[in-house]
């Protein structure tokens, strides 16, 4: 090859994936996973070069081409030692390519999980060309329906066709759904239309499934009707990919199910029709994620990442080895599975957009892994992000707690969504971990009637999802969390967040306080809430991120539920963190964990949420919040603002209650327990306390006939900078508690003392200047 000129490499921005791995990389699994910014955004081809040389000699040197992606995941794990690697962009000249970029170095630990992906040639090694695929395999058919036949019970087979099959065998068919008057999105008008489109995937997949799974003409075909009616529905009309992304993802796999189902009741005639429709669907979606979104490149596009699991690998395991593209789309989706997903966590197992879209995120891909797994043997739940995840519901989303978590929720108010303990039972089934069997089992006594609400019914069919589950896992004892097995302080590193807890498996004495203080900042389905907190205790809700769902972009979430006022945080002069529509903003606007520990006799945390201030309050030097979670019992907030000019501080608190203010105090009252709370310093002298409880910009429309919260405002006189400590006492109804306190004003700082129950703790807190 000829002398080249060294590769341009594009800088790397926040929302798009970096270059990796690299002397800072900490590997959590063998071998590493290899990212790169595109060379061009078209037609680009890479070859890529590892070697335990630095100068690249040939004998220990591997060439691996073409990569037709930005990532490439080894399909064997690496000796451990030291490595280096480099890329370059093929083409198609004399010089077949580019220069080569930049070395890079890494060192592979010993003891790391293996992981590889198998190369494009072997993956698909085990898949048959016979159907069904989706789900049982058609050498499983035979045993299944032998188990069936002998105990009707067998998987909750019973239950699935009695609540899941028979509704639909006389259910008139759906109509395709009308478009949206002058074609302008309205709220009601998309949810009724993705929620025809699922119960269209219902009737096709509950039916196929049934009818073939019994043999059974009438109904196979009726499952016939429901599937061929649904083919005959526009691909680029009201459901297609561009007009309603929900109803596109369930059209699709309501295809591909009652296609690889029905295939062998199918004429070919009828073949050709619904594997057109299924082929233009999918194409849809697979050009708006791979060329048009583009996730291998910018990763953080929620839906795009989501239509992997929903459609992705559905509609290309039905039309493998019939449609030369459905490799194509699945070896993408693969490739992304191996390399990149997630893009919302990472080893520690959390999910930056929160626990009603991990529920969503893990709902999908974990149909997705179980079909992989049952088609191709791929197994991506040896990954390390899989091992841990079940960990963030249960610590972040305990099954007793209401309104004690971060992001946007359609479950907001509600109980735990059963969907959540389902897929916490998926890990319980892949790791063996007890606890998760536990929080399972305790959300299913807890909720018992969501199952026709719209974020379930509309998504997921809880007695399909048990008959899979129990086909394909072993059961799992459930382990009560213990203080041995619980971690006091729980820190996800990936993504910012930390929970302490006490008495987690009695709903009775349980207290949980969250915090978070994230990379990701506001971006997609997070809010502008870095530093903020929330405490549930008792079985009461007393801190809590205030408002209501109604619709994502409605007014009540773009310009309440967003935004830092709707949270237990800070403004400076009226101003918060940014929570627009600007993802690169929203991405900027970040926090960062500092330390999170157990130390002796209390929890501490200290977030850093400067950053996410910025660009509405560029005067801001330092933002610091300090959590003490002391005796298990009370709570101790520590504010530290600086500022380049002198500015008012609003310490902002949200609960359902009216609150009793008198003085520097404020007292929450709940149904099954109190919080008591006190301003016990704030450097600029006593604050102005006030409460209302308007959703302020907020259509009342939206809200009407809801609950109304309450906001706590506590304001600071004006100067450069501020220091404010604050103590939350929660106390269960009946058992009163007494937190007193004292505070020596020295000349470093001002050292704070509470006294509970003969026990002193101390808080040093810096002066401000």
């Amino acid at each position: 090859m000829s002398s080249l000129a060294p590769l341009y490499e594009p800088q790397s921005g926040v929302l798009t994936v970096q270059y990796a791995p690299d002397e800072q990389t900490v590997l959590t699994e063998n071998p590493p996973r290899f990212t790169w910014i595109p060379a061009q955004l078209e037609h680009d081809r890479y070859v890529l070069q590892m070697s335990r040389s630095a100068a690249f000699a040939e004998e220990e040197t591997e060439t691996v081409e073409p990569i037709p992606y930005n990532l490439y995941t080894p399909d064997r794990p690496l000796k451990p030692g030291t490595y280096y690697w480099r890329y370059a962009l093929l083409t198609d000249d004399e010089a077949g390519r580019t220069a080569w970029s930049r070395v890079r170095r890494f060192t592979v630990p010993e003891g790391l999980p293996e992981t590889p992906l198998p190369s494009p040639g072997s993956r698909y090694a085990q898949a048959s060309a016979a159907h069904p695929r989706l789900w049982l395999q058609a050498s499983e058919l035979p045993d299944f329906r032998r188990r069936i036949k002998e105990d009707p019970s067998y998987c909750g087979w019973e239950t699935f066709y009695e609540r899941s099959v028979q509704p639909w065998i006389g259910r008139e068919l759906i109509a395709e759904p009308q478009p949206y008057p002058d074609h302008k999105r309205v709220a009601g008008l998309w949810r009724n239309m993705y929620l025809d489109c699922q119960e269209a995937l219902y009737a096709i997949r509950h039916l196929a499934v049934a009818g073939v799974v019994l043999e059974d003409k009438a109904l196979i075909g009726r499952a016939k009707q429901w599937l061929l009616h649904v083919a005959g529905w526009n691909p680029e009309g009201t459901t297609s990919r561009d007009y309603n992304d929900e109803a596109s993802f369930r059209v699709a796999g309501a295809l591909a199910w009652g296609y690889d189902w029905l295939y062998d009741a199918l004429s070919e005639t009828e073949r050709e029709l619904v594997r057109g429709s299924l082929l233009k669907r999918t194409g849809l979606v697979a050009y708006h994620v791979m060329e048009r979104s583009k996730i291998h490149h910018v990763p953080l596009d929620s839906h795009a990442v989501r239509s992997l699991s929903s459609v992705m690998v559905p509609c290309s395991i039905a039309l493998l080895g019939e449609e030369p593209k459905a490799q194509e789309w699945l070896d993408y989706t693969l490739e992304y599975y191996a390399n990149l997903y997630t893009p919302w966590g990472g080893a520690d197992g959390g999910w930056a957009e929160g626990p009603m879209y991990w529920t969503t995120g893990m709902a999908f891909v974990t149909e997705a892994f179980n079909l992989l797994k049952n088609y191709t043997g791929i197994d991506f739940y040896r990954r390390p992000f899989f091992t841990k995840t079940g960990d963030f519901p249960l610590y972040c989303f305990s099954p007793d707690t209401l309104r004690a978590s971060f992001g946007d929720q359609s479950t907001l108010g509600d109980p735990v969504s059963l969907k959540t303990a389902f897929n916490i039972r998926q890990f319980a089934g892949v790791t063996g971990n007890g606890l998760y069997q536990w929080y399972f089992e305790r959300v299913k006594e807890i909720d018992t009637d969501s199952e026709t609400k719209f974020y379930n019914y509309g998504w997921w069919d809880f007695r399909f999802d048990e008959m899979m589950y129990r086909h394909d896992y072993p059961a799992i004892e459930p382990v009560p969390p213990t203080e041995a097995s619980i971690e006091p302080v729980k820190w996800f590193r990936d993504v910012g967040w930390v929970a302490f807890h006490e008495n987690m498996a009695d709903p009775e004495r349980h207290i949980l306080l969250l915090t978070k203080s994230s990379k990701y900042g506001s971006v997609s389905h997070s809010h502008g809430d870095q530093n903020g907190f929330l405490l549930h205790a008792y079985g009461e809700p007393l801190a809590i991120e205030s408002g209501h769902y109604v619709a994502f972009g409605s007014t009540m979430h773009r310009n309440w539920r967003r935004q830092t006022r709707s949270t237990n945080n800070i403004l400076v002069d009226g101003l918060g963190q940014y929570a627009g529509t600007d993802k690169v903003l929203a991405m900027e606007a970040s926090g960062i964990v500092e330390a999170a520990e157990q130390r002796d006799g209390y929890g501490y945390s200290r977030c850093n949420a400067t950053a996410a201030y910025r660009h509405h309050v560029p005067y801001l030097k330092r933002y610091v919040r300090e959590l003490y979670f002391f005796g298990k019992s009370f709570v101790v907030v520590v504010d530290l603002i600086d500022l380049e000019r002198p500015g008012r501080v609003e310490w902002l608190f949200q609960t359902l209650y009216e609150m009793k203010l008198s003085g520097q105090a404020f007292q929450v009252q709940g149904r099954k327990a109190d919080m008591d709370g006190r301003f016990v310093y704030c450097s600029s002298g006593e604050l102005e306390l006030t409460q209302h409880n308007e959703f302020t910009d907020v259509d009342p429309a939206e809200y009407e006939g809801l609950p109304v919260h309450w906001h706590l405002k506590a304001a600071t006189k004006e100067a450069r900078s501020h220091r404010l400590v604050t103590l939350l006492v929660p106390v269960k109804h009946g058992e009163p508690k007494y937190v007193s306190y004292f505070l020596d004003d020295q000349d470093q700082g001002v050292h704070l003392y509470f006294t509970e129950n003969g026990v002193t703790r101390k808080v040093e807190v810096p002066k401000a200047y």
